[in-house]
């Protein structure tokens, strides 16, 4: 996909064993200020997870740096464009897990589930079934904010706040998707790796991942079957089917959504308080670090 916007952002994440990590640290902030990249980089023991944005020359420079290391040399990555820099500095954090489940147990580099491919769901949801004849229904794994700015039609959501209230409520709703094929998203794929193999552990018989998540759909199939927008974790707030950056906005106070219609309510003062927040509880903001 070509565009005329110069900033290039990437979202990125592979599961792999990365014990060095206190030690890759200050490399990887090294190299993205020498490019000057900006954006969150999370390193775990169990892999890495990225969101960064810069221009074009360097964003291919860190790729090359970080794909000389094998354990990332197949880095997959997926791509879009914006007209300014969407994130304001340069973080590498490291944390215990790249999305935080509090199940230990769960490798996603030993096996994953079974994925889908965004063209294969989209002729699934044509037809409202899948090659075997089972129903298909969409489970949306992310948090409820975040579901709000867009999901698919006639998804499941289960209203989670956190990702770690996954595994009991999809335990909970287990019997009443027995026989349907069950289809887990989220915006980049990370959070299904993680929830799908959960869903197989505790006895879901056909349950798949969308293979690179929205983000993947919008690139190969558009907005077929989406309703709305695709929250990202960035200062764009929300992407439309094209990739676009949209006019939906995150309040700097309470961190919630806020839809272009909502933005017309006195209540909404940009920078500083909107319809979701009192107007006095004004907070400074902090760079969003969410899970792709």
């Amino acid at each position: 996909m070509q565009s005329s916007h110069p900033y290039v952002n990437i979202a990125a994440y592979k599961f792999i064993t990365f014990i060095d990590t206190e030690q890759k640290r200050p490399k990887f902030l090294a190299i993205c200020k020498q490019l000057q990249l900006k954006g969150t980089i999370l390193l775990t023991p169990e892999g890495i997870n990225l969101f960064l944005a810069g221009l074009r020359e360097q964003i291919d420079q860190f790729l090359a740096w970080l794909r000389a290391d094998e354990r990332f040399a197949d880095l997959e990555v997926k791509e879009s464009y914006s007209e300014k820099q969407p994130f304001t500095r340069m973080l590498v954090k490291l944390k215990a897990e790249i999305i935080t489940m509090k199940h230990p147990l769960i490798k996603p580099e030993l096996g994953r589930a079974p994925a889908v491919q965004a063209q294969t769901l989209k002729r699934w949801l044509d037809q409202g079934y899948d090659d075997n004849g089972r129903p298909v229904v969409m489970l949306d794994t992310r948090n409820a904010f975040e579901v709000d700015v867009g999901t698919f039609e006639n998804t499941i959501d289960y209203r989670i706040e956190k990702f770690s209230e996954f595994p009991a409520v999809i335990a909970a709703h287990k019997d009443e998707l027995a026989d349907k094929t069950v289809v887990t998203f989220c915006t980049g794929g990370i959070r299904c790796e993680k929830a799908a193999i959960h869903m197989q552990d505790i006895g879901y018989d056909s349950v798949y991942q969308l293979e690179g998540g929205i983000l993947k759909y919008f690139e190969e199939c558009g907005g077929a079957h989406y309703d709305g927008d695709c929250f990202v974790f960035d200062y764009r707030t929300a992407l439309n089917p094209q990739l676009q950056e949209t006019a939906t906005v995150q309040c700097y106070a309470c961190r919630a959504v806020v839809t272009p219609r909502q933005q017309l309510s006195p209540q909404y003062v940009a920078g500083k308080s909107c319809p979701h927040c009192q107007p006095e509880a004004i907070a400074a903001p902090t760079e969003a670090t969410g899970a792709y």
